[in-house]
């Protein structure tokens, strides 16, 4: 599938990779690639967050991503749902951290030292595989980019696989204005 991948979607997956290595995670997930993608400039994805209004508050975007990783990917649905069982998602969060560090809940298992006796985020080694959320979100990619009828899978795919795909990125993106109807209208008219 990758040999499909534009030269833009690539830096995407590479940029998602770093991501993910430079906290230390064992697999890249769809937050990672939202945040490459929000690092990309002068791509048709960077084109559409920038008609949306996004380019002046990608790093509120981005604190948003990382609180949903600390939450292990919940949404605030899930952690409304969670709330009207007497779970209190905030509480669970604190004292996990309290106890094995921020971001040990991340949800590729490994937050910045998580799990290490000496603290130290994960260097070198083996680079982080895909993960679930991931594979999903480049699968999806590919199913839209045939779907239009596109011969390559571009970062716009990806973009627009993240806005239609249950889960954390989906709603960032989606309280910042950036929906699957949206980028659609600003890609296609």
């Amino acid at each position: 599938m990758f040999e499909r991948f534009t030269k833009d979607a690539r830096a995407v997956v590479e940029g998602a990779l770093g991501h993910a290595q430079g906290e230390g995670a064992r697999s890249v997930d769809a937050e990672h690639l939202l945040l490459a993608v929000l690092d990309r400039e002068g791509s048709r994805a960077s084109f559409a967050l920038s008609a949306l209004g996004l380019a002046e508050r990608r790093e509120p975007v981005r604190r948003d991503v990382e609180e949903a990783r600390r939450r292990a990917g919940l949404t605030r649905a899930d952690t409304d749902a969670l709330a009207g069982l007497g779970i209190d998602v905030s509480e669970i969060v604190a004292r996990v951290e309290e106890a094995h560090g921020v971001g040990a809940l991340a949800m590729s298992g490994a937050g910045k030292g998580a799990g290490r006796p000496d603290g130290a985020a994960r260097r070198g080694g083996r680079r982080p595989g895909f993960g679930r959320t991931a594979k999903k979100v480049l699968e999806q990619s590919l199913r839209l980019a045939v779907g239009r009828g596109d011969r390559h899978i571009g970062d716009e795919h990806l973009l627009l696989a993240l806005t239609v795909l249950p889960g954390a990125p989906a709603e960032v993106l989606a309280d910042a204005g950036v929906t699957h109807e949206s980028v659609t209208r600003v890609l296609y008219g």
